[in-house]
């Protein structure tokens, strides 16, 4: 079943589902029940089979500026925990966009502000609008990192430009972003879904399982030795090289035909 909140929107066309944030007004802030909902969509996009690549965008003009702040003062106010939605919300999400077995694609159709931008640097694939920006907009509010930022965002652009970004909390506007690796393209703003969509249907019809292969090894790799890591890619190879997909692939390369992958 898709999400059950309109602030959380579902569409599936054939083998690609495409999840909307949806509160344009807010610039598609997170509240207590657009977090639930995220996480409910994105689990569901894991976990169905017939879903072979997932893309994730905002309404409007924005895509996500992060934690809804009004929502955040209320809970400060009312003397809760403020920053319990980290470990109940945020890093759920974050561990299922970067651990599913398939190819999530951000299309970053304008500003990605605090956890907004964690959303956009978790998938697989940024492709942004020129108005795009991203802002690691954490320390304005007195706060460190959350959502995978202080993980993804230095692997992506190495770690002095990640203590710049974070540290000093200025935004930087698309083709920055580009050139320092948190982009994968940047497109005219009315093309940023269509693009994103696109390669969405490239990846689906590829051979998703060397995708999840691939995402597993690299997030292994993050982490681990060089030895740990050669083991690890020998255990994947063996895996991947018992499916279908490999076969049928080797076979059509031999006989000079066009594969088709079937994810298995």
């Amino acid at each position: 079943m898709p999400p059950s909140s309109d602030t959380v929107l579902w569409d599936r066309d054939d083998a690609v589902a495409t999840i909307t944030l949806n509160r344009p007004r807010a610039r598609n802030a997170l509240t207590a029940e657009m977090k639930d909902a995220l996480l409910e969509a994105v689990g569901l996009a894991a976990a169905e089979a017939a879903i072979r690549a997932v893309v994730l965008t905002g309404t409007g003009e924005a895509f996500c500026a992060g934690q809804d702040l009004r929502e955040h003062a209320d809970v400060l106010a009312s003397g809760g925990e403020p920053t319990a939605t980290v470990r109940r919300h945020y890093n759920p999400i974050i561990t299922t966009i970067m651990t599913m077995p398939k190819p999530v694609i951000a299309a970053v159709n304008g500003t990605a502000a605090g956890a907004g931008a964690s959303l956009a640097l978790a998938c697989d694939f940024r492709i942004a609008a020129r108005r795009a920006s991203l802002l690691m907009a954490f320390a304005r509010v007195g706060l460190g990192a959350d959502s995978g930022a202080s993980w993804t965002l230095q692997r992506l652009a190495g770690a002095a430009r990640a203590a710049e970004l974070l540290m000093l909390a200025e935004p930087v506007d698309a083709e920055q972003a580009r050139g320092a690796g948190l982009f994968t393209a940047v497109v005219p703003d009315d093309e940023a879904g269509p693009r994103a969509a696109e390669l969405a249907r490239q990846l689906a019809a590829g051979p998703t399982a060397a995708y999840a292969g691939i995402k597993a090894q690299l997030l292994y790799s993050a982490t681990h030795g060089l030895a740990e890591s050669l083991e690890n890619e020998a255990r994947v190879q063996a895996e991947l090289g018992a499916t279908a997909d490999h076969q049928a692939a080797t076979l059509a390369f031999v006989n000079r035909q066009r594969p088709v992958f079937r994810g298995s």
